[in-house]
C-alpha cells in the first residue's frame, strides 16, 4: 500500500539531527571534532587570529555545518530540524573557535537564529570575548531593497562563507574580517523557485502545498512566501524570469563585471536539471556583458528532498577575487 509520507532511510525520527551531526564529524577524518552538545570545530585553528562561526538549524544538509573546513569557516553550531541552535550551543561553539582575537558569527536572516545568536553572544561577552556579527540576506525574493533587513539567508550564503573563510586565514582583526565579510554579503544576490515541497523527518509530512502544475517563484527553502506563482515552465523559459529578479534589485552589474554564478539544487532537483538551466542562464549573463570567473553547480542549499532550483551571482571586485582564488577544503564545498 502507498503512503502520502516521504520514505527517509533514517533510525529514530526525533534524534535525525544528533545522528546526522555524528556522522558528519566522522566525514571530516579526524580534521574536525564534536563540541559540546552539537557543535562542529576544526582541530587545526590558525593560532592568535579572528574566528569565524557559521550556524542554523539542521536538515538543510551540508549547509551550514557542512562549510566547516580549511579555508572556510572555523566551526559551526548545529540546531534541531529546521530549527536554530540553542544558545548554549551558540556559546559553547563560540569558546571552543576563540583563540583571543574575538568571534565572527555568520548566519542567515532567520528570527530563531538572530534572537538564539544575540543571546549566545551576549553569553560570550560576558565571558570577555569579542563577538561581531554579520547576518547574510541574499534572497532577492523576500523584500524590497529597501526592506533588505527583512531578506532571508538562502544559498548566496554559500559565496559568502567561502569569502568569509579566506579572509578568515588572513585578517589580522575581527573588524577586518566582519568588514569583508559584510561586503560578500553586499555584494550577493540570490532568487529561488520550487516545484516540490520537502518534508519534516518527524512526520513525513511536506513543509508546505504546492499543485503539480505550477512553479513558486521566490520561495524560500521552507515554503516562504516568493513573488508568486507561475505555470509549469521549460528550463529556457524559467531561467530568464530567475535572472531578471536579480538584475532588477540594486546590485548593479553592468558590463565587464566579474561574477561567481552558482546554480543550486533544493534537494532532489537532479544535476540533468541544473546543467540545463546552466545552458538556459550562461548566454543571457555574457550577453549583459558579465564575466563568470567561476561557475558551482551544486546541492549544497537543501531542504530534504524538496524540489527546485536557486541561482545566486556574486559580485567580485580585486579584493573578493583574490580571496576567492585561494583554495579551501569542505564537507559541503571544496575549491582546489
Amino acid at each position: 500500500m502507498s503512503s502520502n509520507s516521504a520514505k527517509k532511510i533514517i533510525n529514530d525520527p526525533l534524534k535525525c539531527a544528533d545522528e546526522l551531526f555524528e556522522g558528519l564529524v566522522l566525514a571530516y577524518d579526524g580534521k574536525a571534532r564534536k563540541v559540546g552538545t552539537r557543535s562542529i570545530v576544526m582541530n587545526d585553528l590558525r593560532p592568535d587570529a579572528p574566528a569565524l562561526l557559521i550556524g542554523g538549524g539542521a536538515g538543510h544538509e551540508p549547509i551550514y555545518h557542512g562549510l566547516v573546513g580549511k579555508g572556510m569557516a572555523d566551526g559551526a553550531a548545529i540546531g534541531d530540524i529546521f530549527a536554530a541552535p540553542s544558545p548554549d550551543i551558540v556559546l559553547e561553539a563560540t569558546q571552543a573557535v576563540n583563540r583571543g582575537k574575538g568571534v565572527l558569527y555568520l548566519y542567515g536572516n532567520y528570527a530563531g537564529d538572530v534572537m538564539n545568536f544575540d543571546i549566545g553572544a551576549e553569553l560570550a561577552v560576558e565571558e570577555g570575548i569579542e563577538v561581531k556579527t554579520v547576518i547574510i540576506n541574499d534572497d532577492v525574493a523576500s523584500a524590497p531593497p529597501d526592506a533588505k533587513h527583512n531578506r532571508r539567508g538562502v544559498a548566496g550564503l554559500v559565496p559568502v562563507v567561502k569569502l568569509a573563510g579566506a579572509a578568515a586565514t588572513k585578517a589580522a582583526s575581527l573588524d577586518e574580517l566582519a568588514r569583508i565579510a559584510q561586503k560578500a554579503v553586499d555584494n550577493t544576490r540570490t532568487v529561488g523557485v520550487s516545484t516540490k515541497p520537502g518534508s519534516i523527518p518527524a512526520t513525513g509530512q511536506p513543509t508546505f502545498e504546492l499543485a503539480d502544475d505550477v512553479i513558486g517563484l521566490g520561495m524560500g527553502i521552507h515554503g516562504e512566501k516568493g513573488v508568486g506563482l507561475i505555470p509549469m515552465c521549460t528550463a529556457d523559459e524559467l531561467a530568464p524570469k530567475i535572472l531578471d529578479l536579480i538584475f532588477a534589485d540594486d546590485l548593479p552589474l553592468n558590463a565587464g563585471d566579474e561574477i561567481v554564478f552558482f546554480v543550486n539544487s533544493l534537494g532532489s532537483t537532479h544535476m540533468m536539471e541544473l546543467l540545463i538551466l546552466l545552458r538556459a542562464a550562461k548566454p543571457i549573463l555574457e550577453k549583459r556583458g558579465l564575466k563568470v570567473h567561476q561557475t558551482i553547480v551544486d546541492n549544497i542549499v537543501t531542504c530534504q528532498e524538496m524540489a527546485g532550483v536557486s541561482f545566486s551571482i556574486t559580485k567580485l571586485d580585486a579584493e573578493l577575487k583574490a580571496l576567492w582564488d585561494l583554495p579551501c577544503e569542505s564537507v559541503g564545498y571544496t575549491k582546489l
